[in-house]
């Protein structure tokens, strides 16, 4: 069974750091493209980063880029979102996905459609 757990959300003040974890069971994760999402309510699901199966090619979201990180331990099954310089606006649950894909597609890994499996998500709260 397919089953993608997500873990390491929490309350941050701004400015600081959080690491998130998708950890894979039923399944390999290098074999897939995997991506990060967040969704603030009555907004739509936003694209946050995706790391391609093999190569390890990233993408990431212009409000993200150069402060968080999307990185596979292929070891542990398991892919990380470090999240670093978190501003109040970074507030979000937060949900890894695999992709029916082995490379994160140049022209649309950041819609939700892309996408297979979910986790269950993992809320993060940055506020002082």
């Amino acid at each position: 069974q397919v089953q993608l757990v997500n873990s390491g959300g929490g309350l941050v003040q701004p400015g600081g750091s959080l690491r998130l974890s998708c950890a894979a069971s039923g399944f390999t994760l290098d074999n897939y493209a995997i991506g990060w999402f967040r969704q603030a309510p009555g907004q739509e699901r936003e694209g946050v980063s995706c790391i391609s199966g093999g190569d390890g090619s990233t993408y990431y979201a212009d409000s993200v880029k150069g402060r968080f990180t999307i990185s596979r331990d292929n070891a542990k099954n398991t892919v990380y979102l470090q999240m670093n310089s978190l501003k109040p606006e970074d507030t979000n649950v937060y949900w890894c996905a695999a992709s029916r894909t082995y490379y994160c597609s140049g022209y649309g890994w950041w819609a939700p459609a892309e996408y297979d499996d979910w986790g269950q998500g993992t809320r993060v709260t940055v506020s002082s």
